[in-house]
């Protein structure tokens, strides 16, 4: 059996690993020249880890990430309104949470692939020019596969929110967010020495002024606690990506049409405040093939597309649900005193 996989990505590639593990014959349409050397530390949290486990990558990738530290949710005031206890999820599940480069992860899928797998430099093919058994869109948030199969009414929302995001050479304590009134930044050590960073405000992401952005992060955060302006003064503000924050809507009423499945952000790109992005890609990489995997003809990969899209659809659009709603309240301008007493009030119960 053989699967078009048209974006090289991380659901792209954990779809690639899962299925050639299972025998199939795959070919991922990758139209960049090589892997993305884009992106920040990516948090792999328990479920993905144990996807990461059944591709057989699981261990290689806890060598090349660390263990994220508890963390702290503040106020720009420096009063806590909750804790974010990894700890206590590591004793719990018995796994914490991994924190990765997201060049490092996509380098470990690459190298599980067969050589010849991915076609850099390959505009991907439309799913109905594809000759394989099955077509599976995982050409991220801006997908056309996706408009190929749904059309325009599902597409890219903006949430009115720009974030800016890298790394600097600094060490932190701990993981962290700190919520103001119109204002977020985060916080999260990547490895000795690393520090993984982003800063949200809710504003149009106008034309790139590095200095105007520069003096922008000063005047809204250089007097937010510690970390977050020894952080921000570590910060090569031109080099950070830089980006308006986006949402898929409406969900999608399925993530399958015919013998072409969509996933990842193709199926439910989301905000990042839950940082679930790349865990759900991967899961979604690892039930697709698992679904996909004892397919022998054309009725057994419909049945087998139907049970993913029974399995993945709505626990993700869920959390793009949740993601979008913490993303909101976080940076909200009115009301924070309720705000702050309903997140201590939640994190006191959990």
């Amino acid at each position: 059996m053989e699967a078009d996989i048209l974006g090289g990505g991380i659901g792209g590639l954990a779809t690639a690993a899962g299925l050639t593990r299972a025998g199939w014959r795959v070919r991922v349409h990758e139209r960049a020249a090589g892997l993305s050397r884009d992106g920040t530390g990516l948090g792999i949290w328990p479920k993905a880890m144990a996807a990461l486990d059944r591709l057989g990558l699981g261990d290689r990738l806890r060598e090349l990430g660390s263990p994220q530290r508890p963390g702290t949710i503040r106020r720009w005031d420096g009063r806590r309104l909750a804790t974010v206890d990894t700890d206590r999820l590591r004793r719990r599940t018995g796994e914490g949470v991994s924190v990765v480069a997201r060049p490092d992860l996509l380098g470990l899928l690459f190298a599980a692939l067969p050589d010849g797998t991915v076609r850099f430099g390959t505009p991907a093919p439309r799913p109905g020019e594809c000759d394989a058994q099955v077509v599976i869109g995982a050409d991220g948030a801006h997908s056309a596969t996706r408009r190929e199969l749904f059309g325009r009414a599902a597409t890219l929302r903006t949430t009115g929110l720009t974030v800016w995001r890298g790394v600097v050479d600094l060490d932190v304590s701990e993981a962290g967010e700190v919520w103001g009134p119109g204002a977020k930044f985060g916080f999260t050590p990547l490895a000795p020495g690393r520090t993984n960073l982003y800063a949200v405000l809710p504003i149009p992401a106008w034309s790139r002024d590095p200095g105007a952005d520069a003096a922008l992060l000063e005047k809204r955060f250089g007097d937010w606690p510690e970390p977050v302006p020894g952080v921000l003064r570590q910060a090569d503000v031109a080099n950070l990506l830089r980006h308006e924050l986006h949402y898929l809507g409406p969900a999608l009423p399925s993530y399958v049409r015919g013998t072409t499945a969509l996933l990842g952000d193709a199926a439910h790109a989301m905000t990042p405040d839950l940082g679930q992005g790349a865990c759900q890609a991967l899961l979604d990489g690892l039930v697709l093939s698992r679904c996909l995997a004892p397919a022998t003809n054309d009725t057994e990969v419909r049945a087998a597309l139907r049970e993913y899209d029974r399995l993945r659809r709505r626990p993700t659009q869920r959390i793009a649900l949740a993601a979008r709603w913490l993303g909101r309240v976080s940076v909200a301008r009115r009301g924070t005193p309720l705000r702050d007493a309903v997140v201590r009030a939640v994190s006191a119960v959990a």
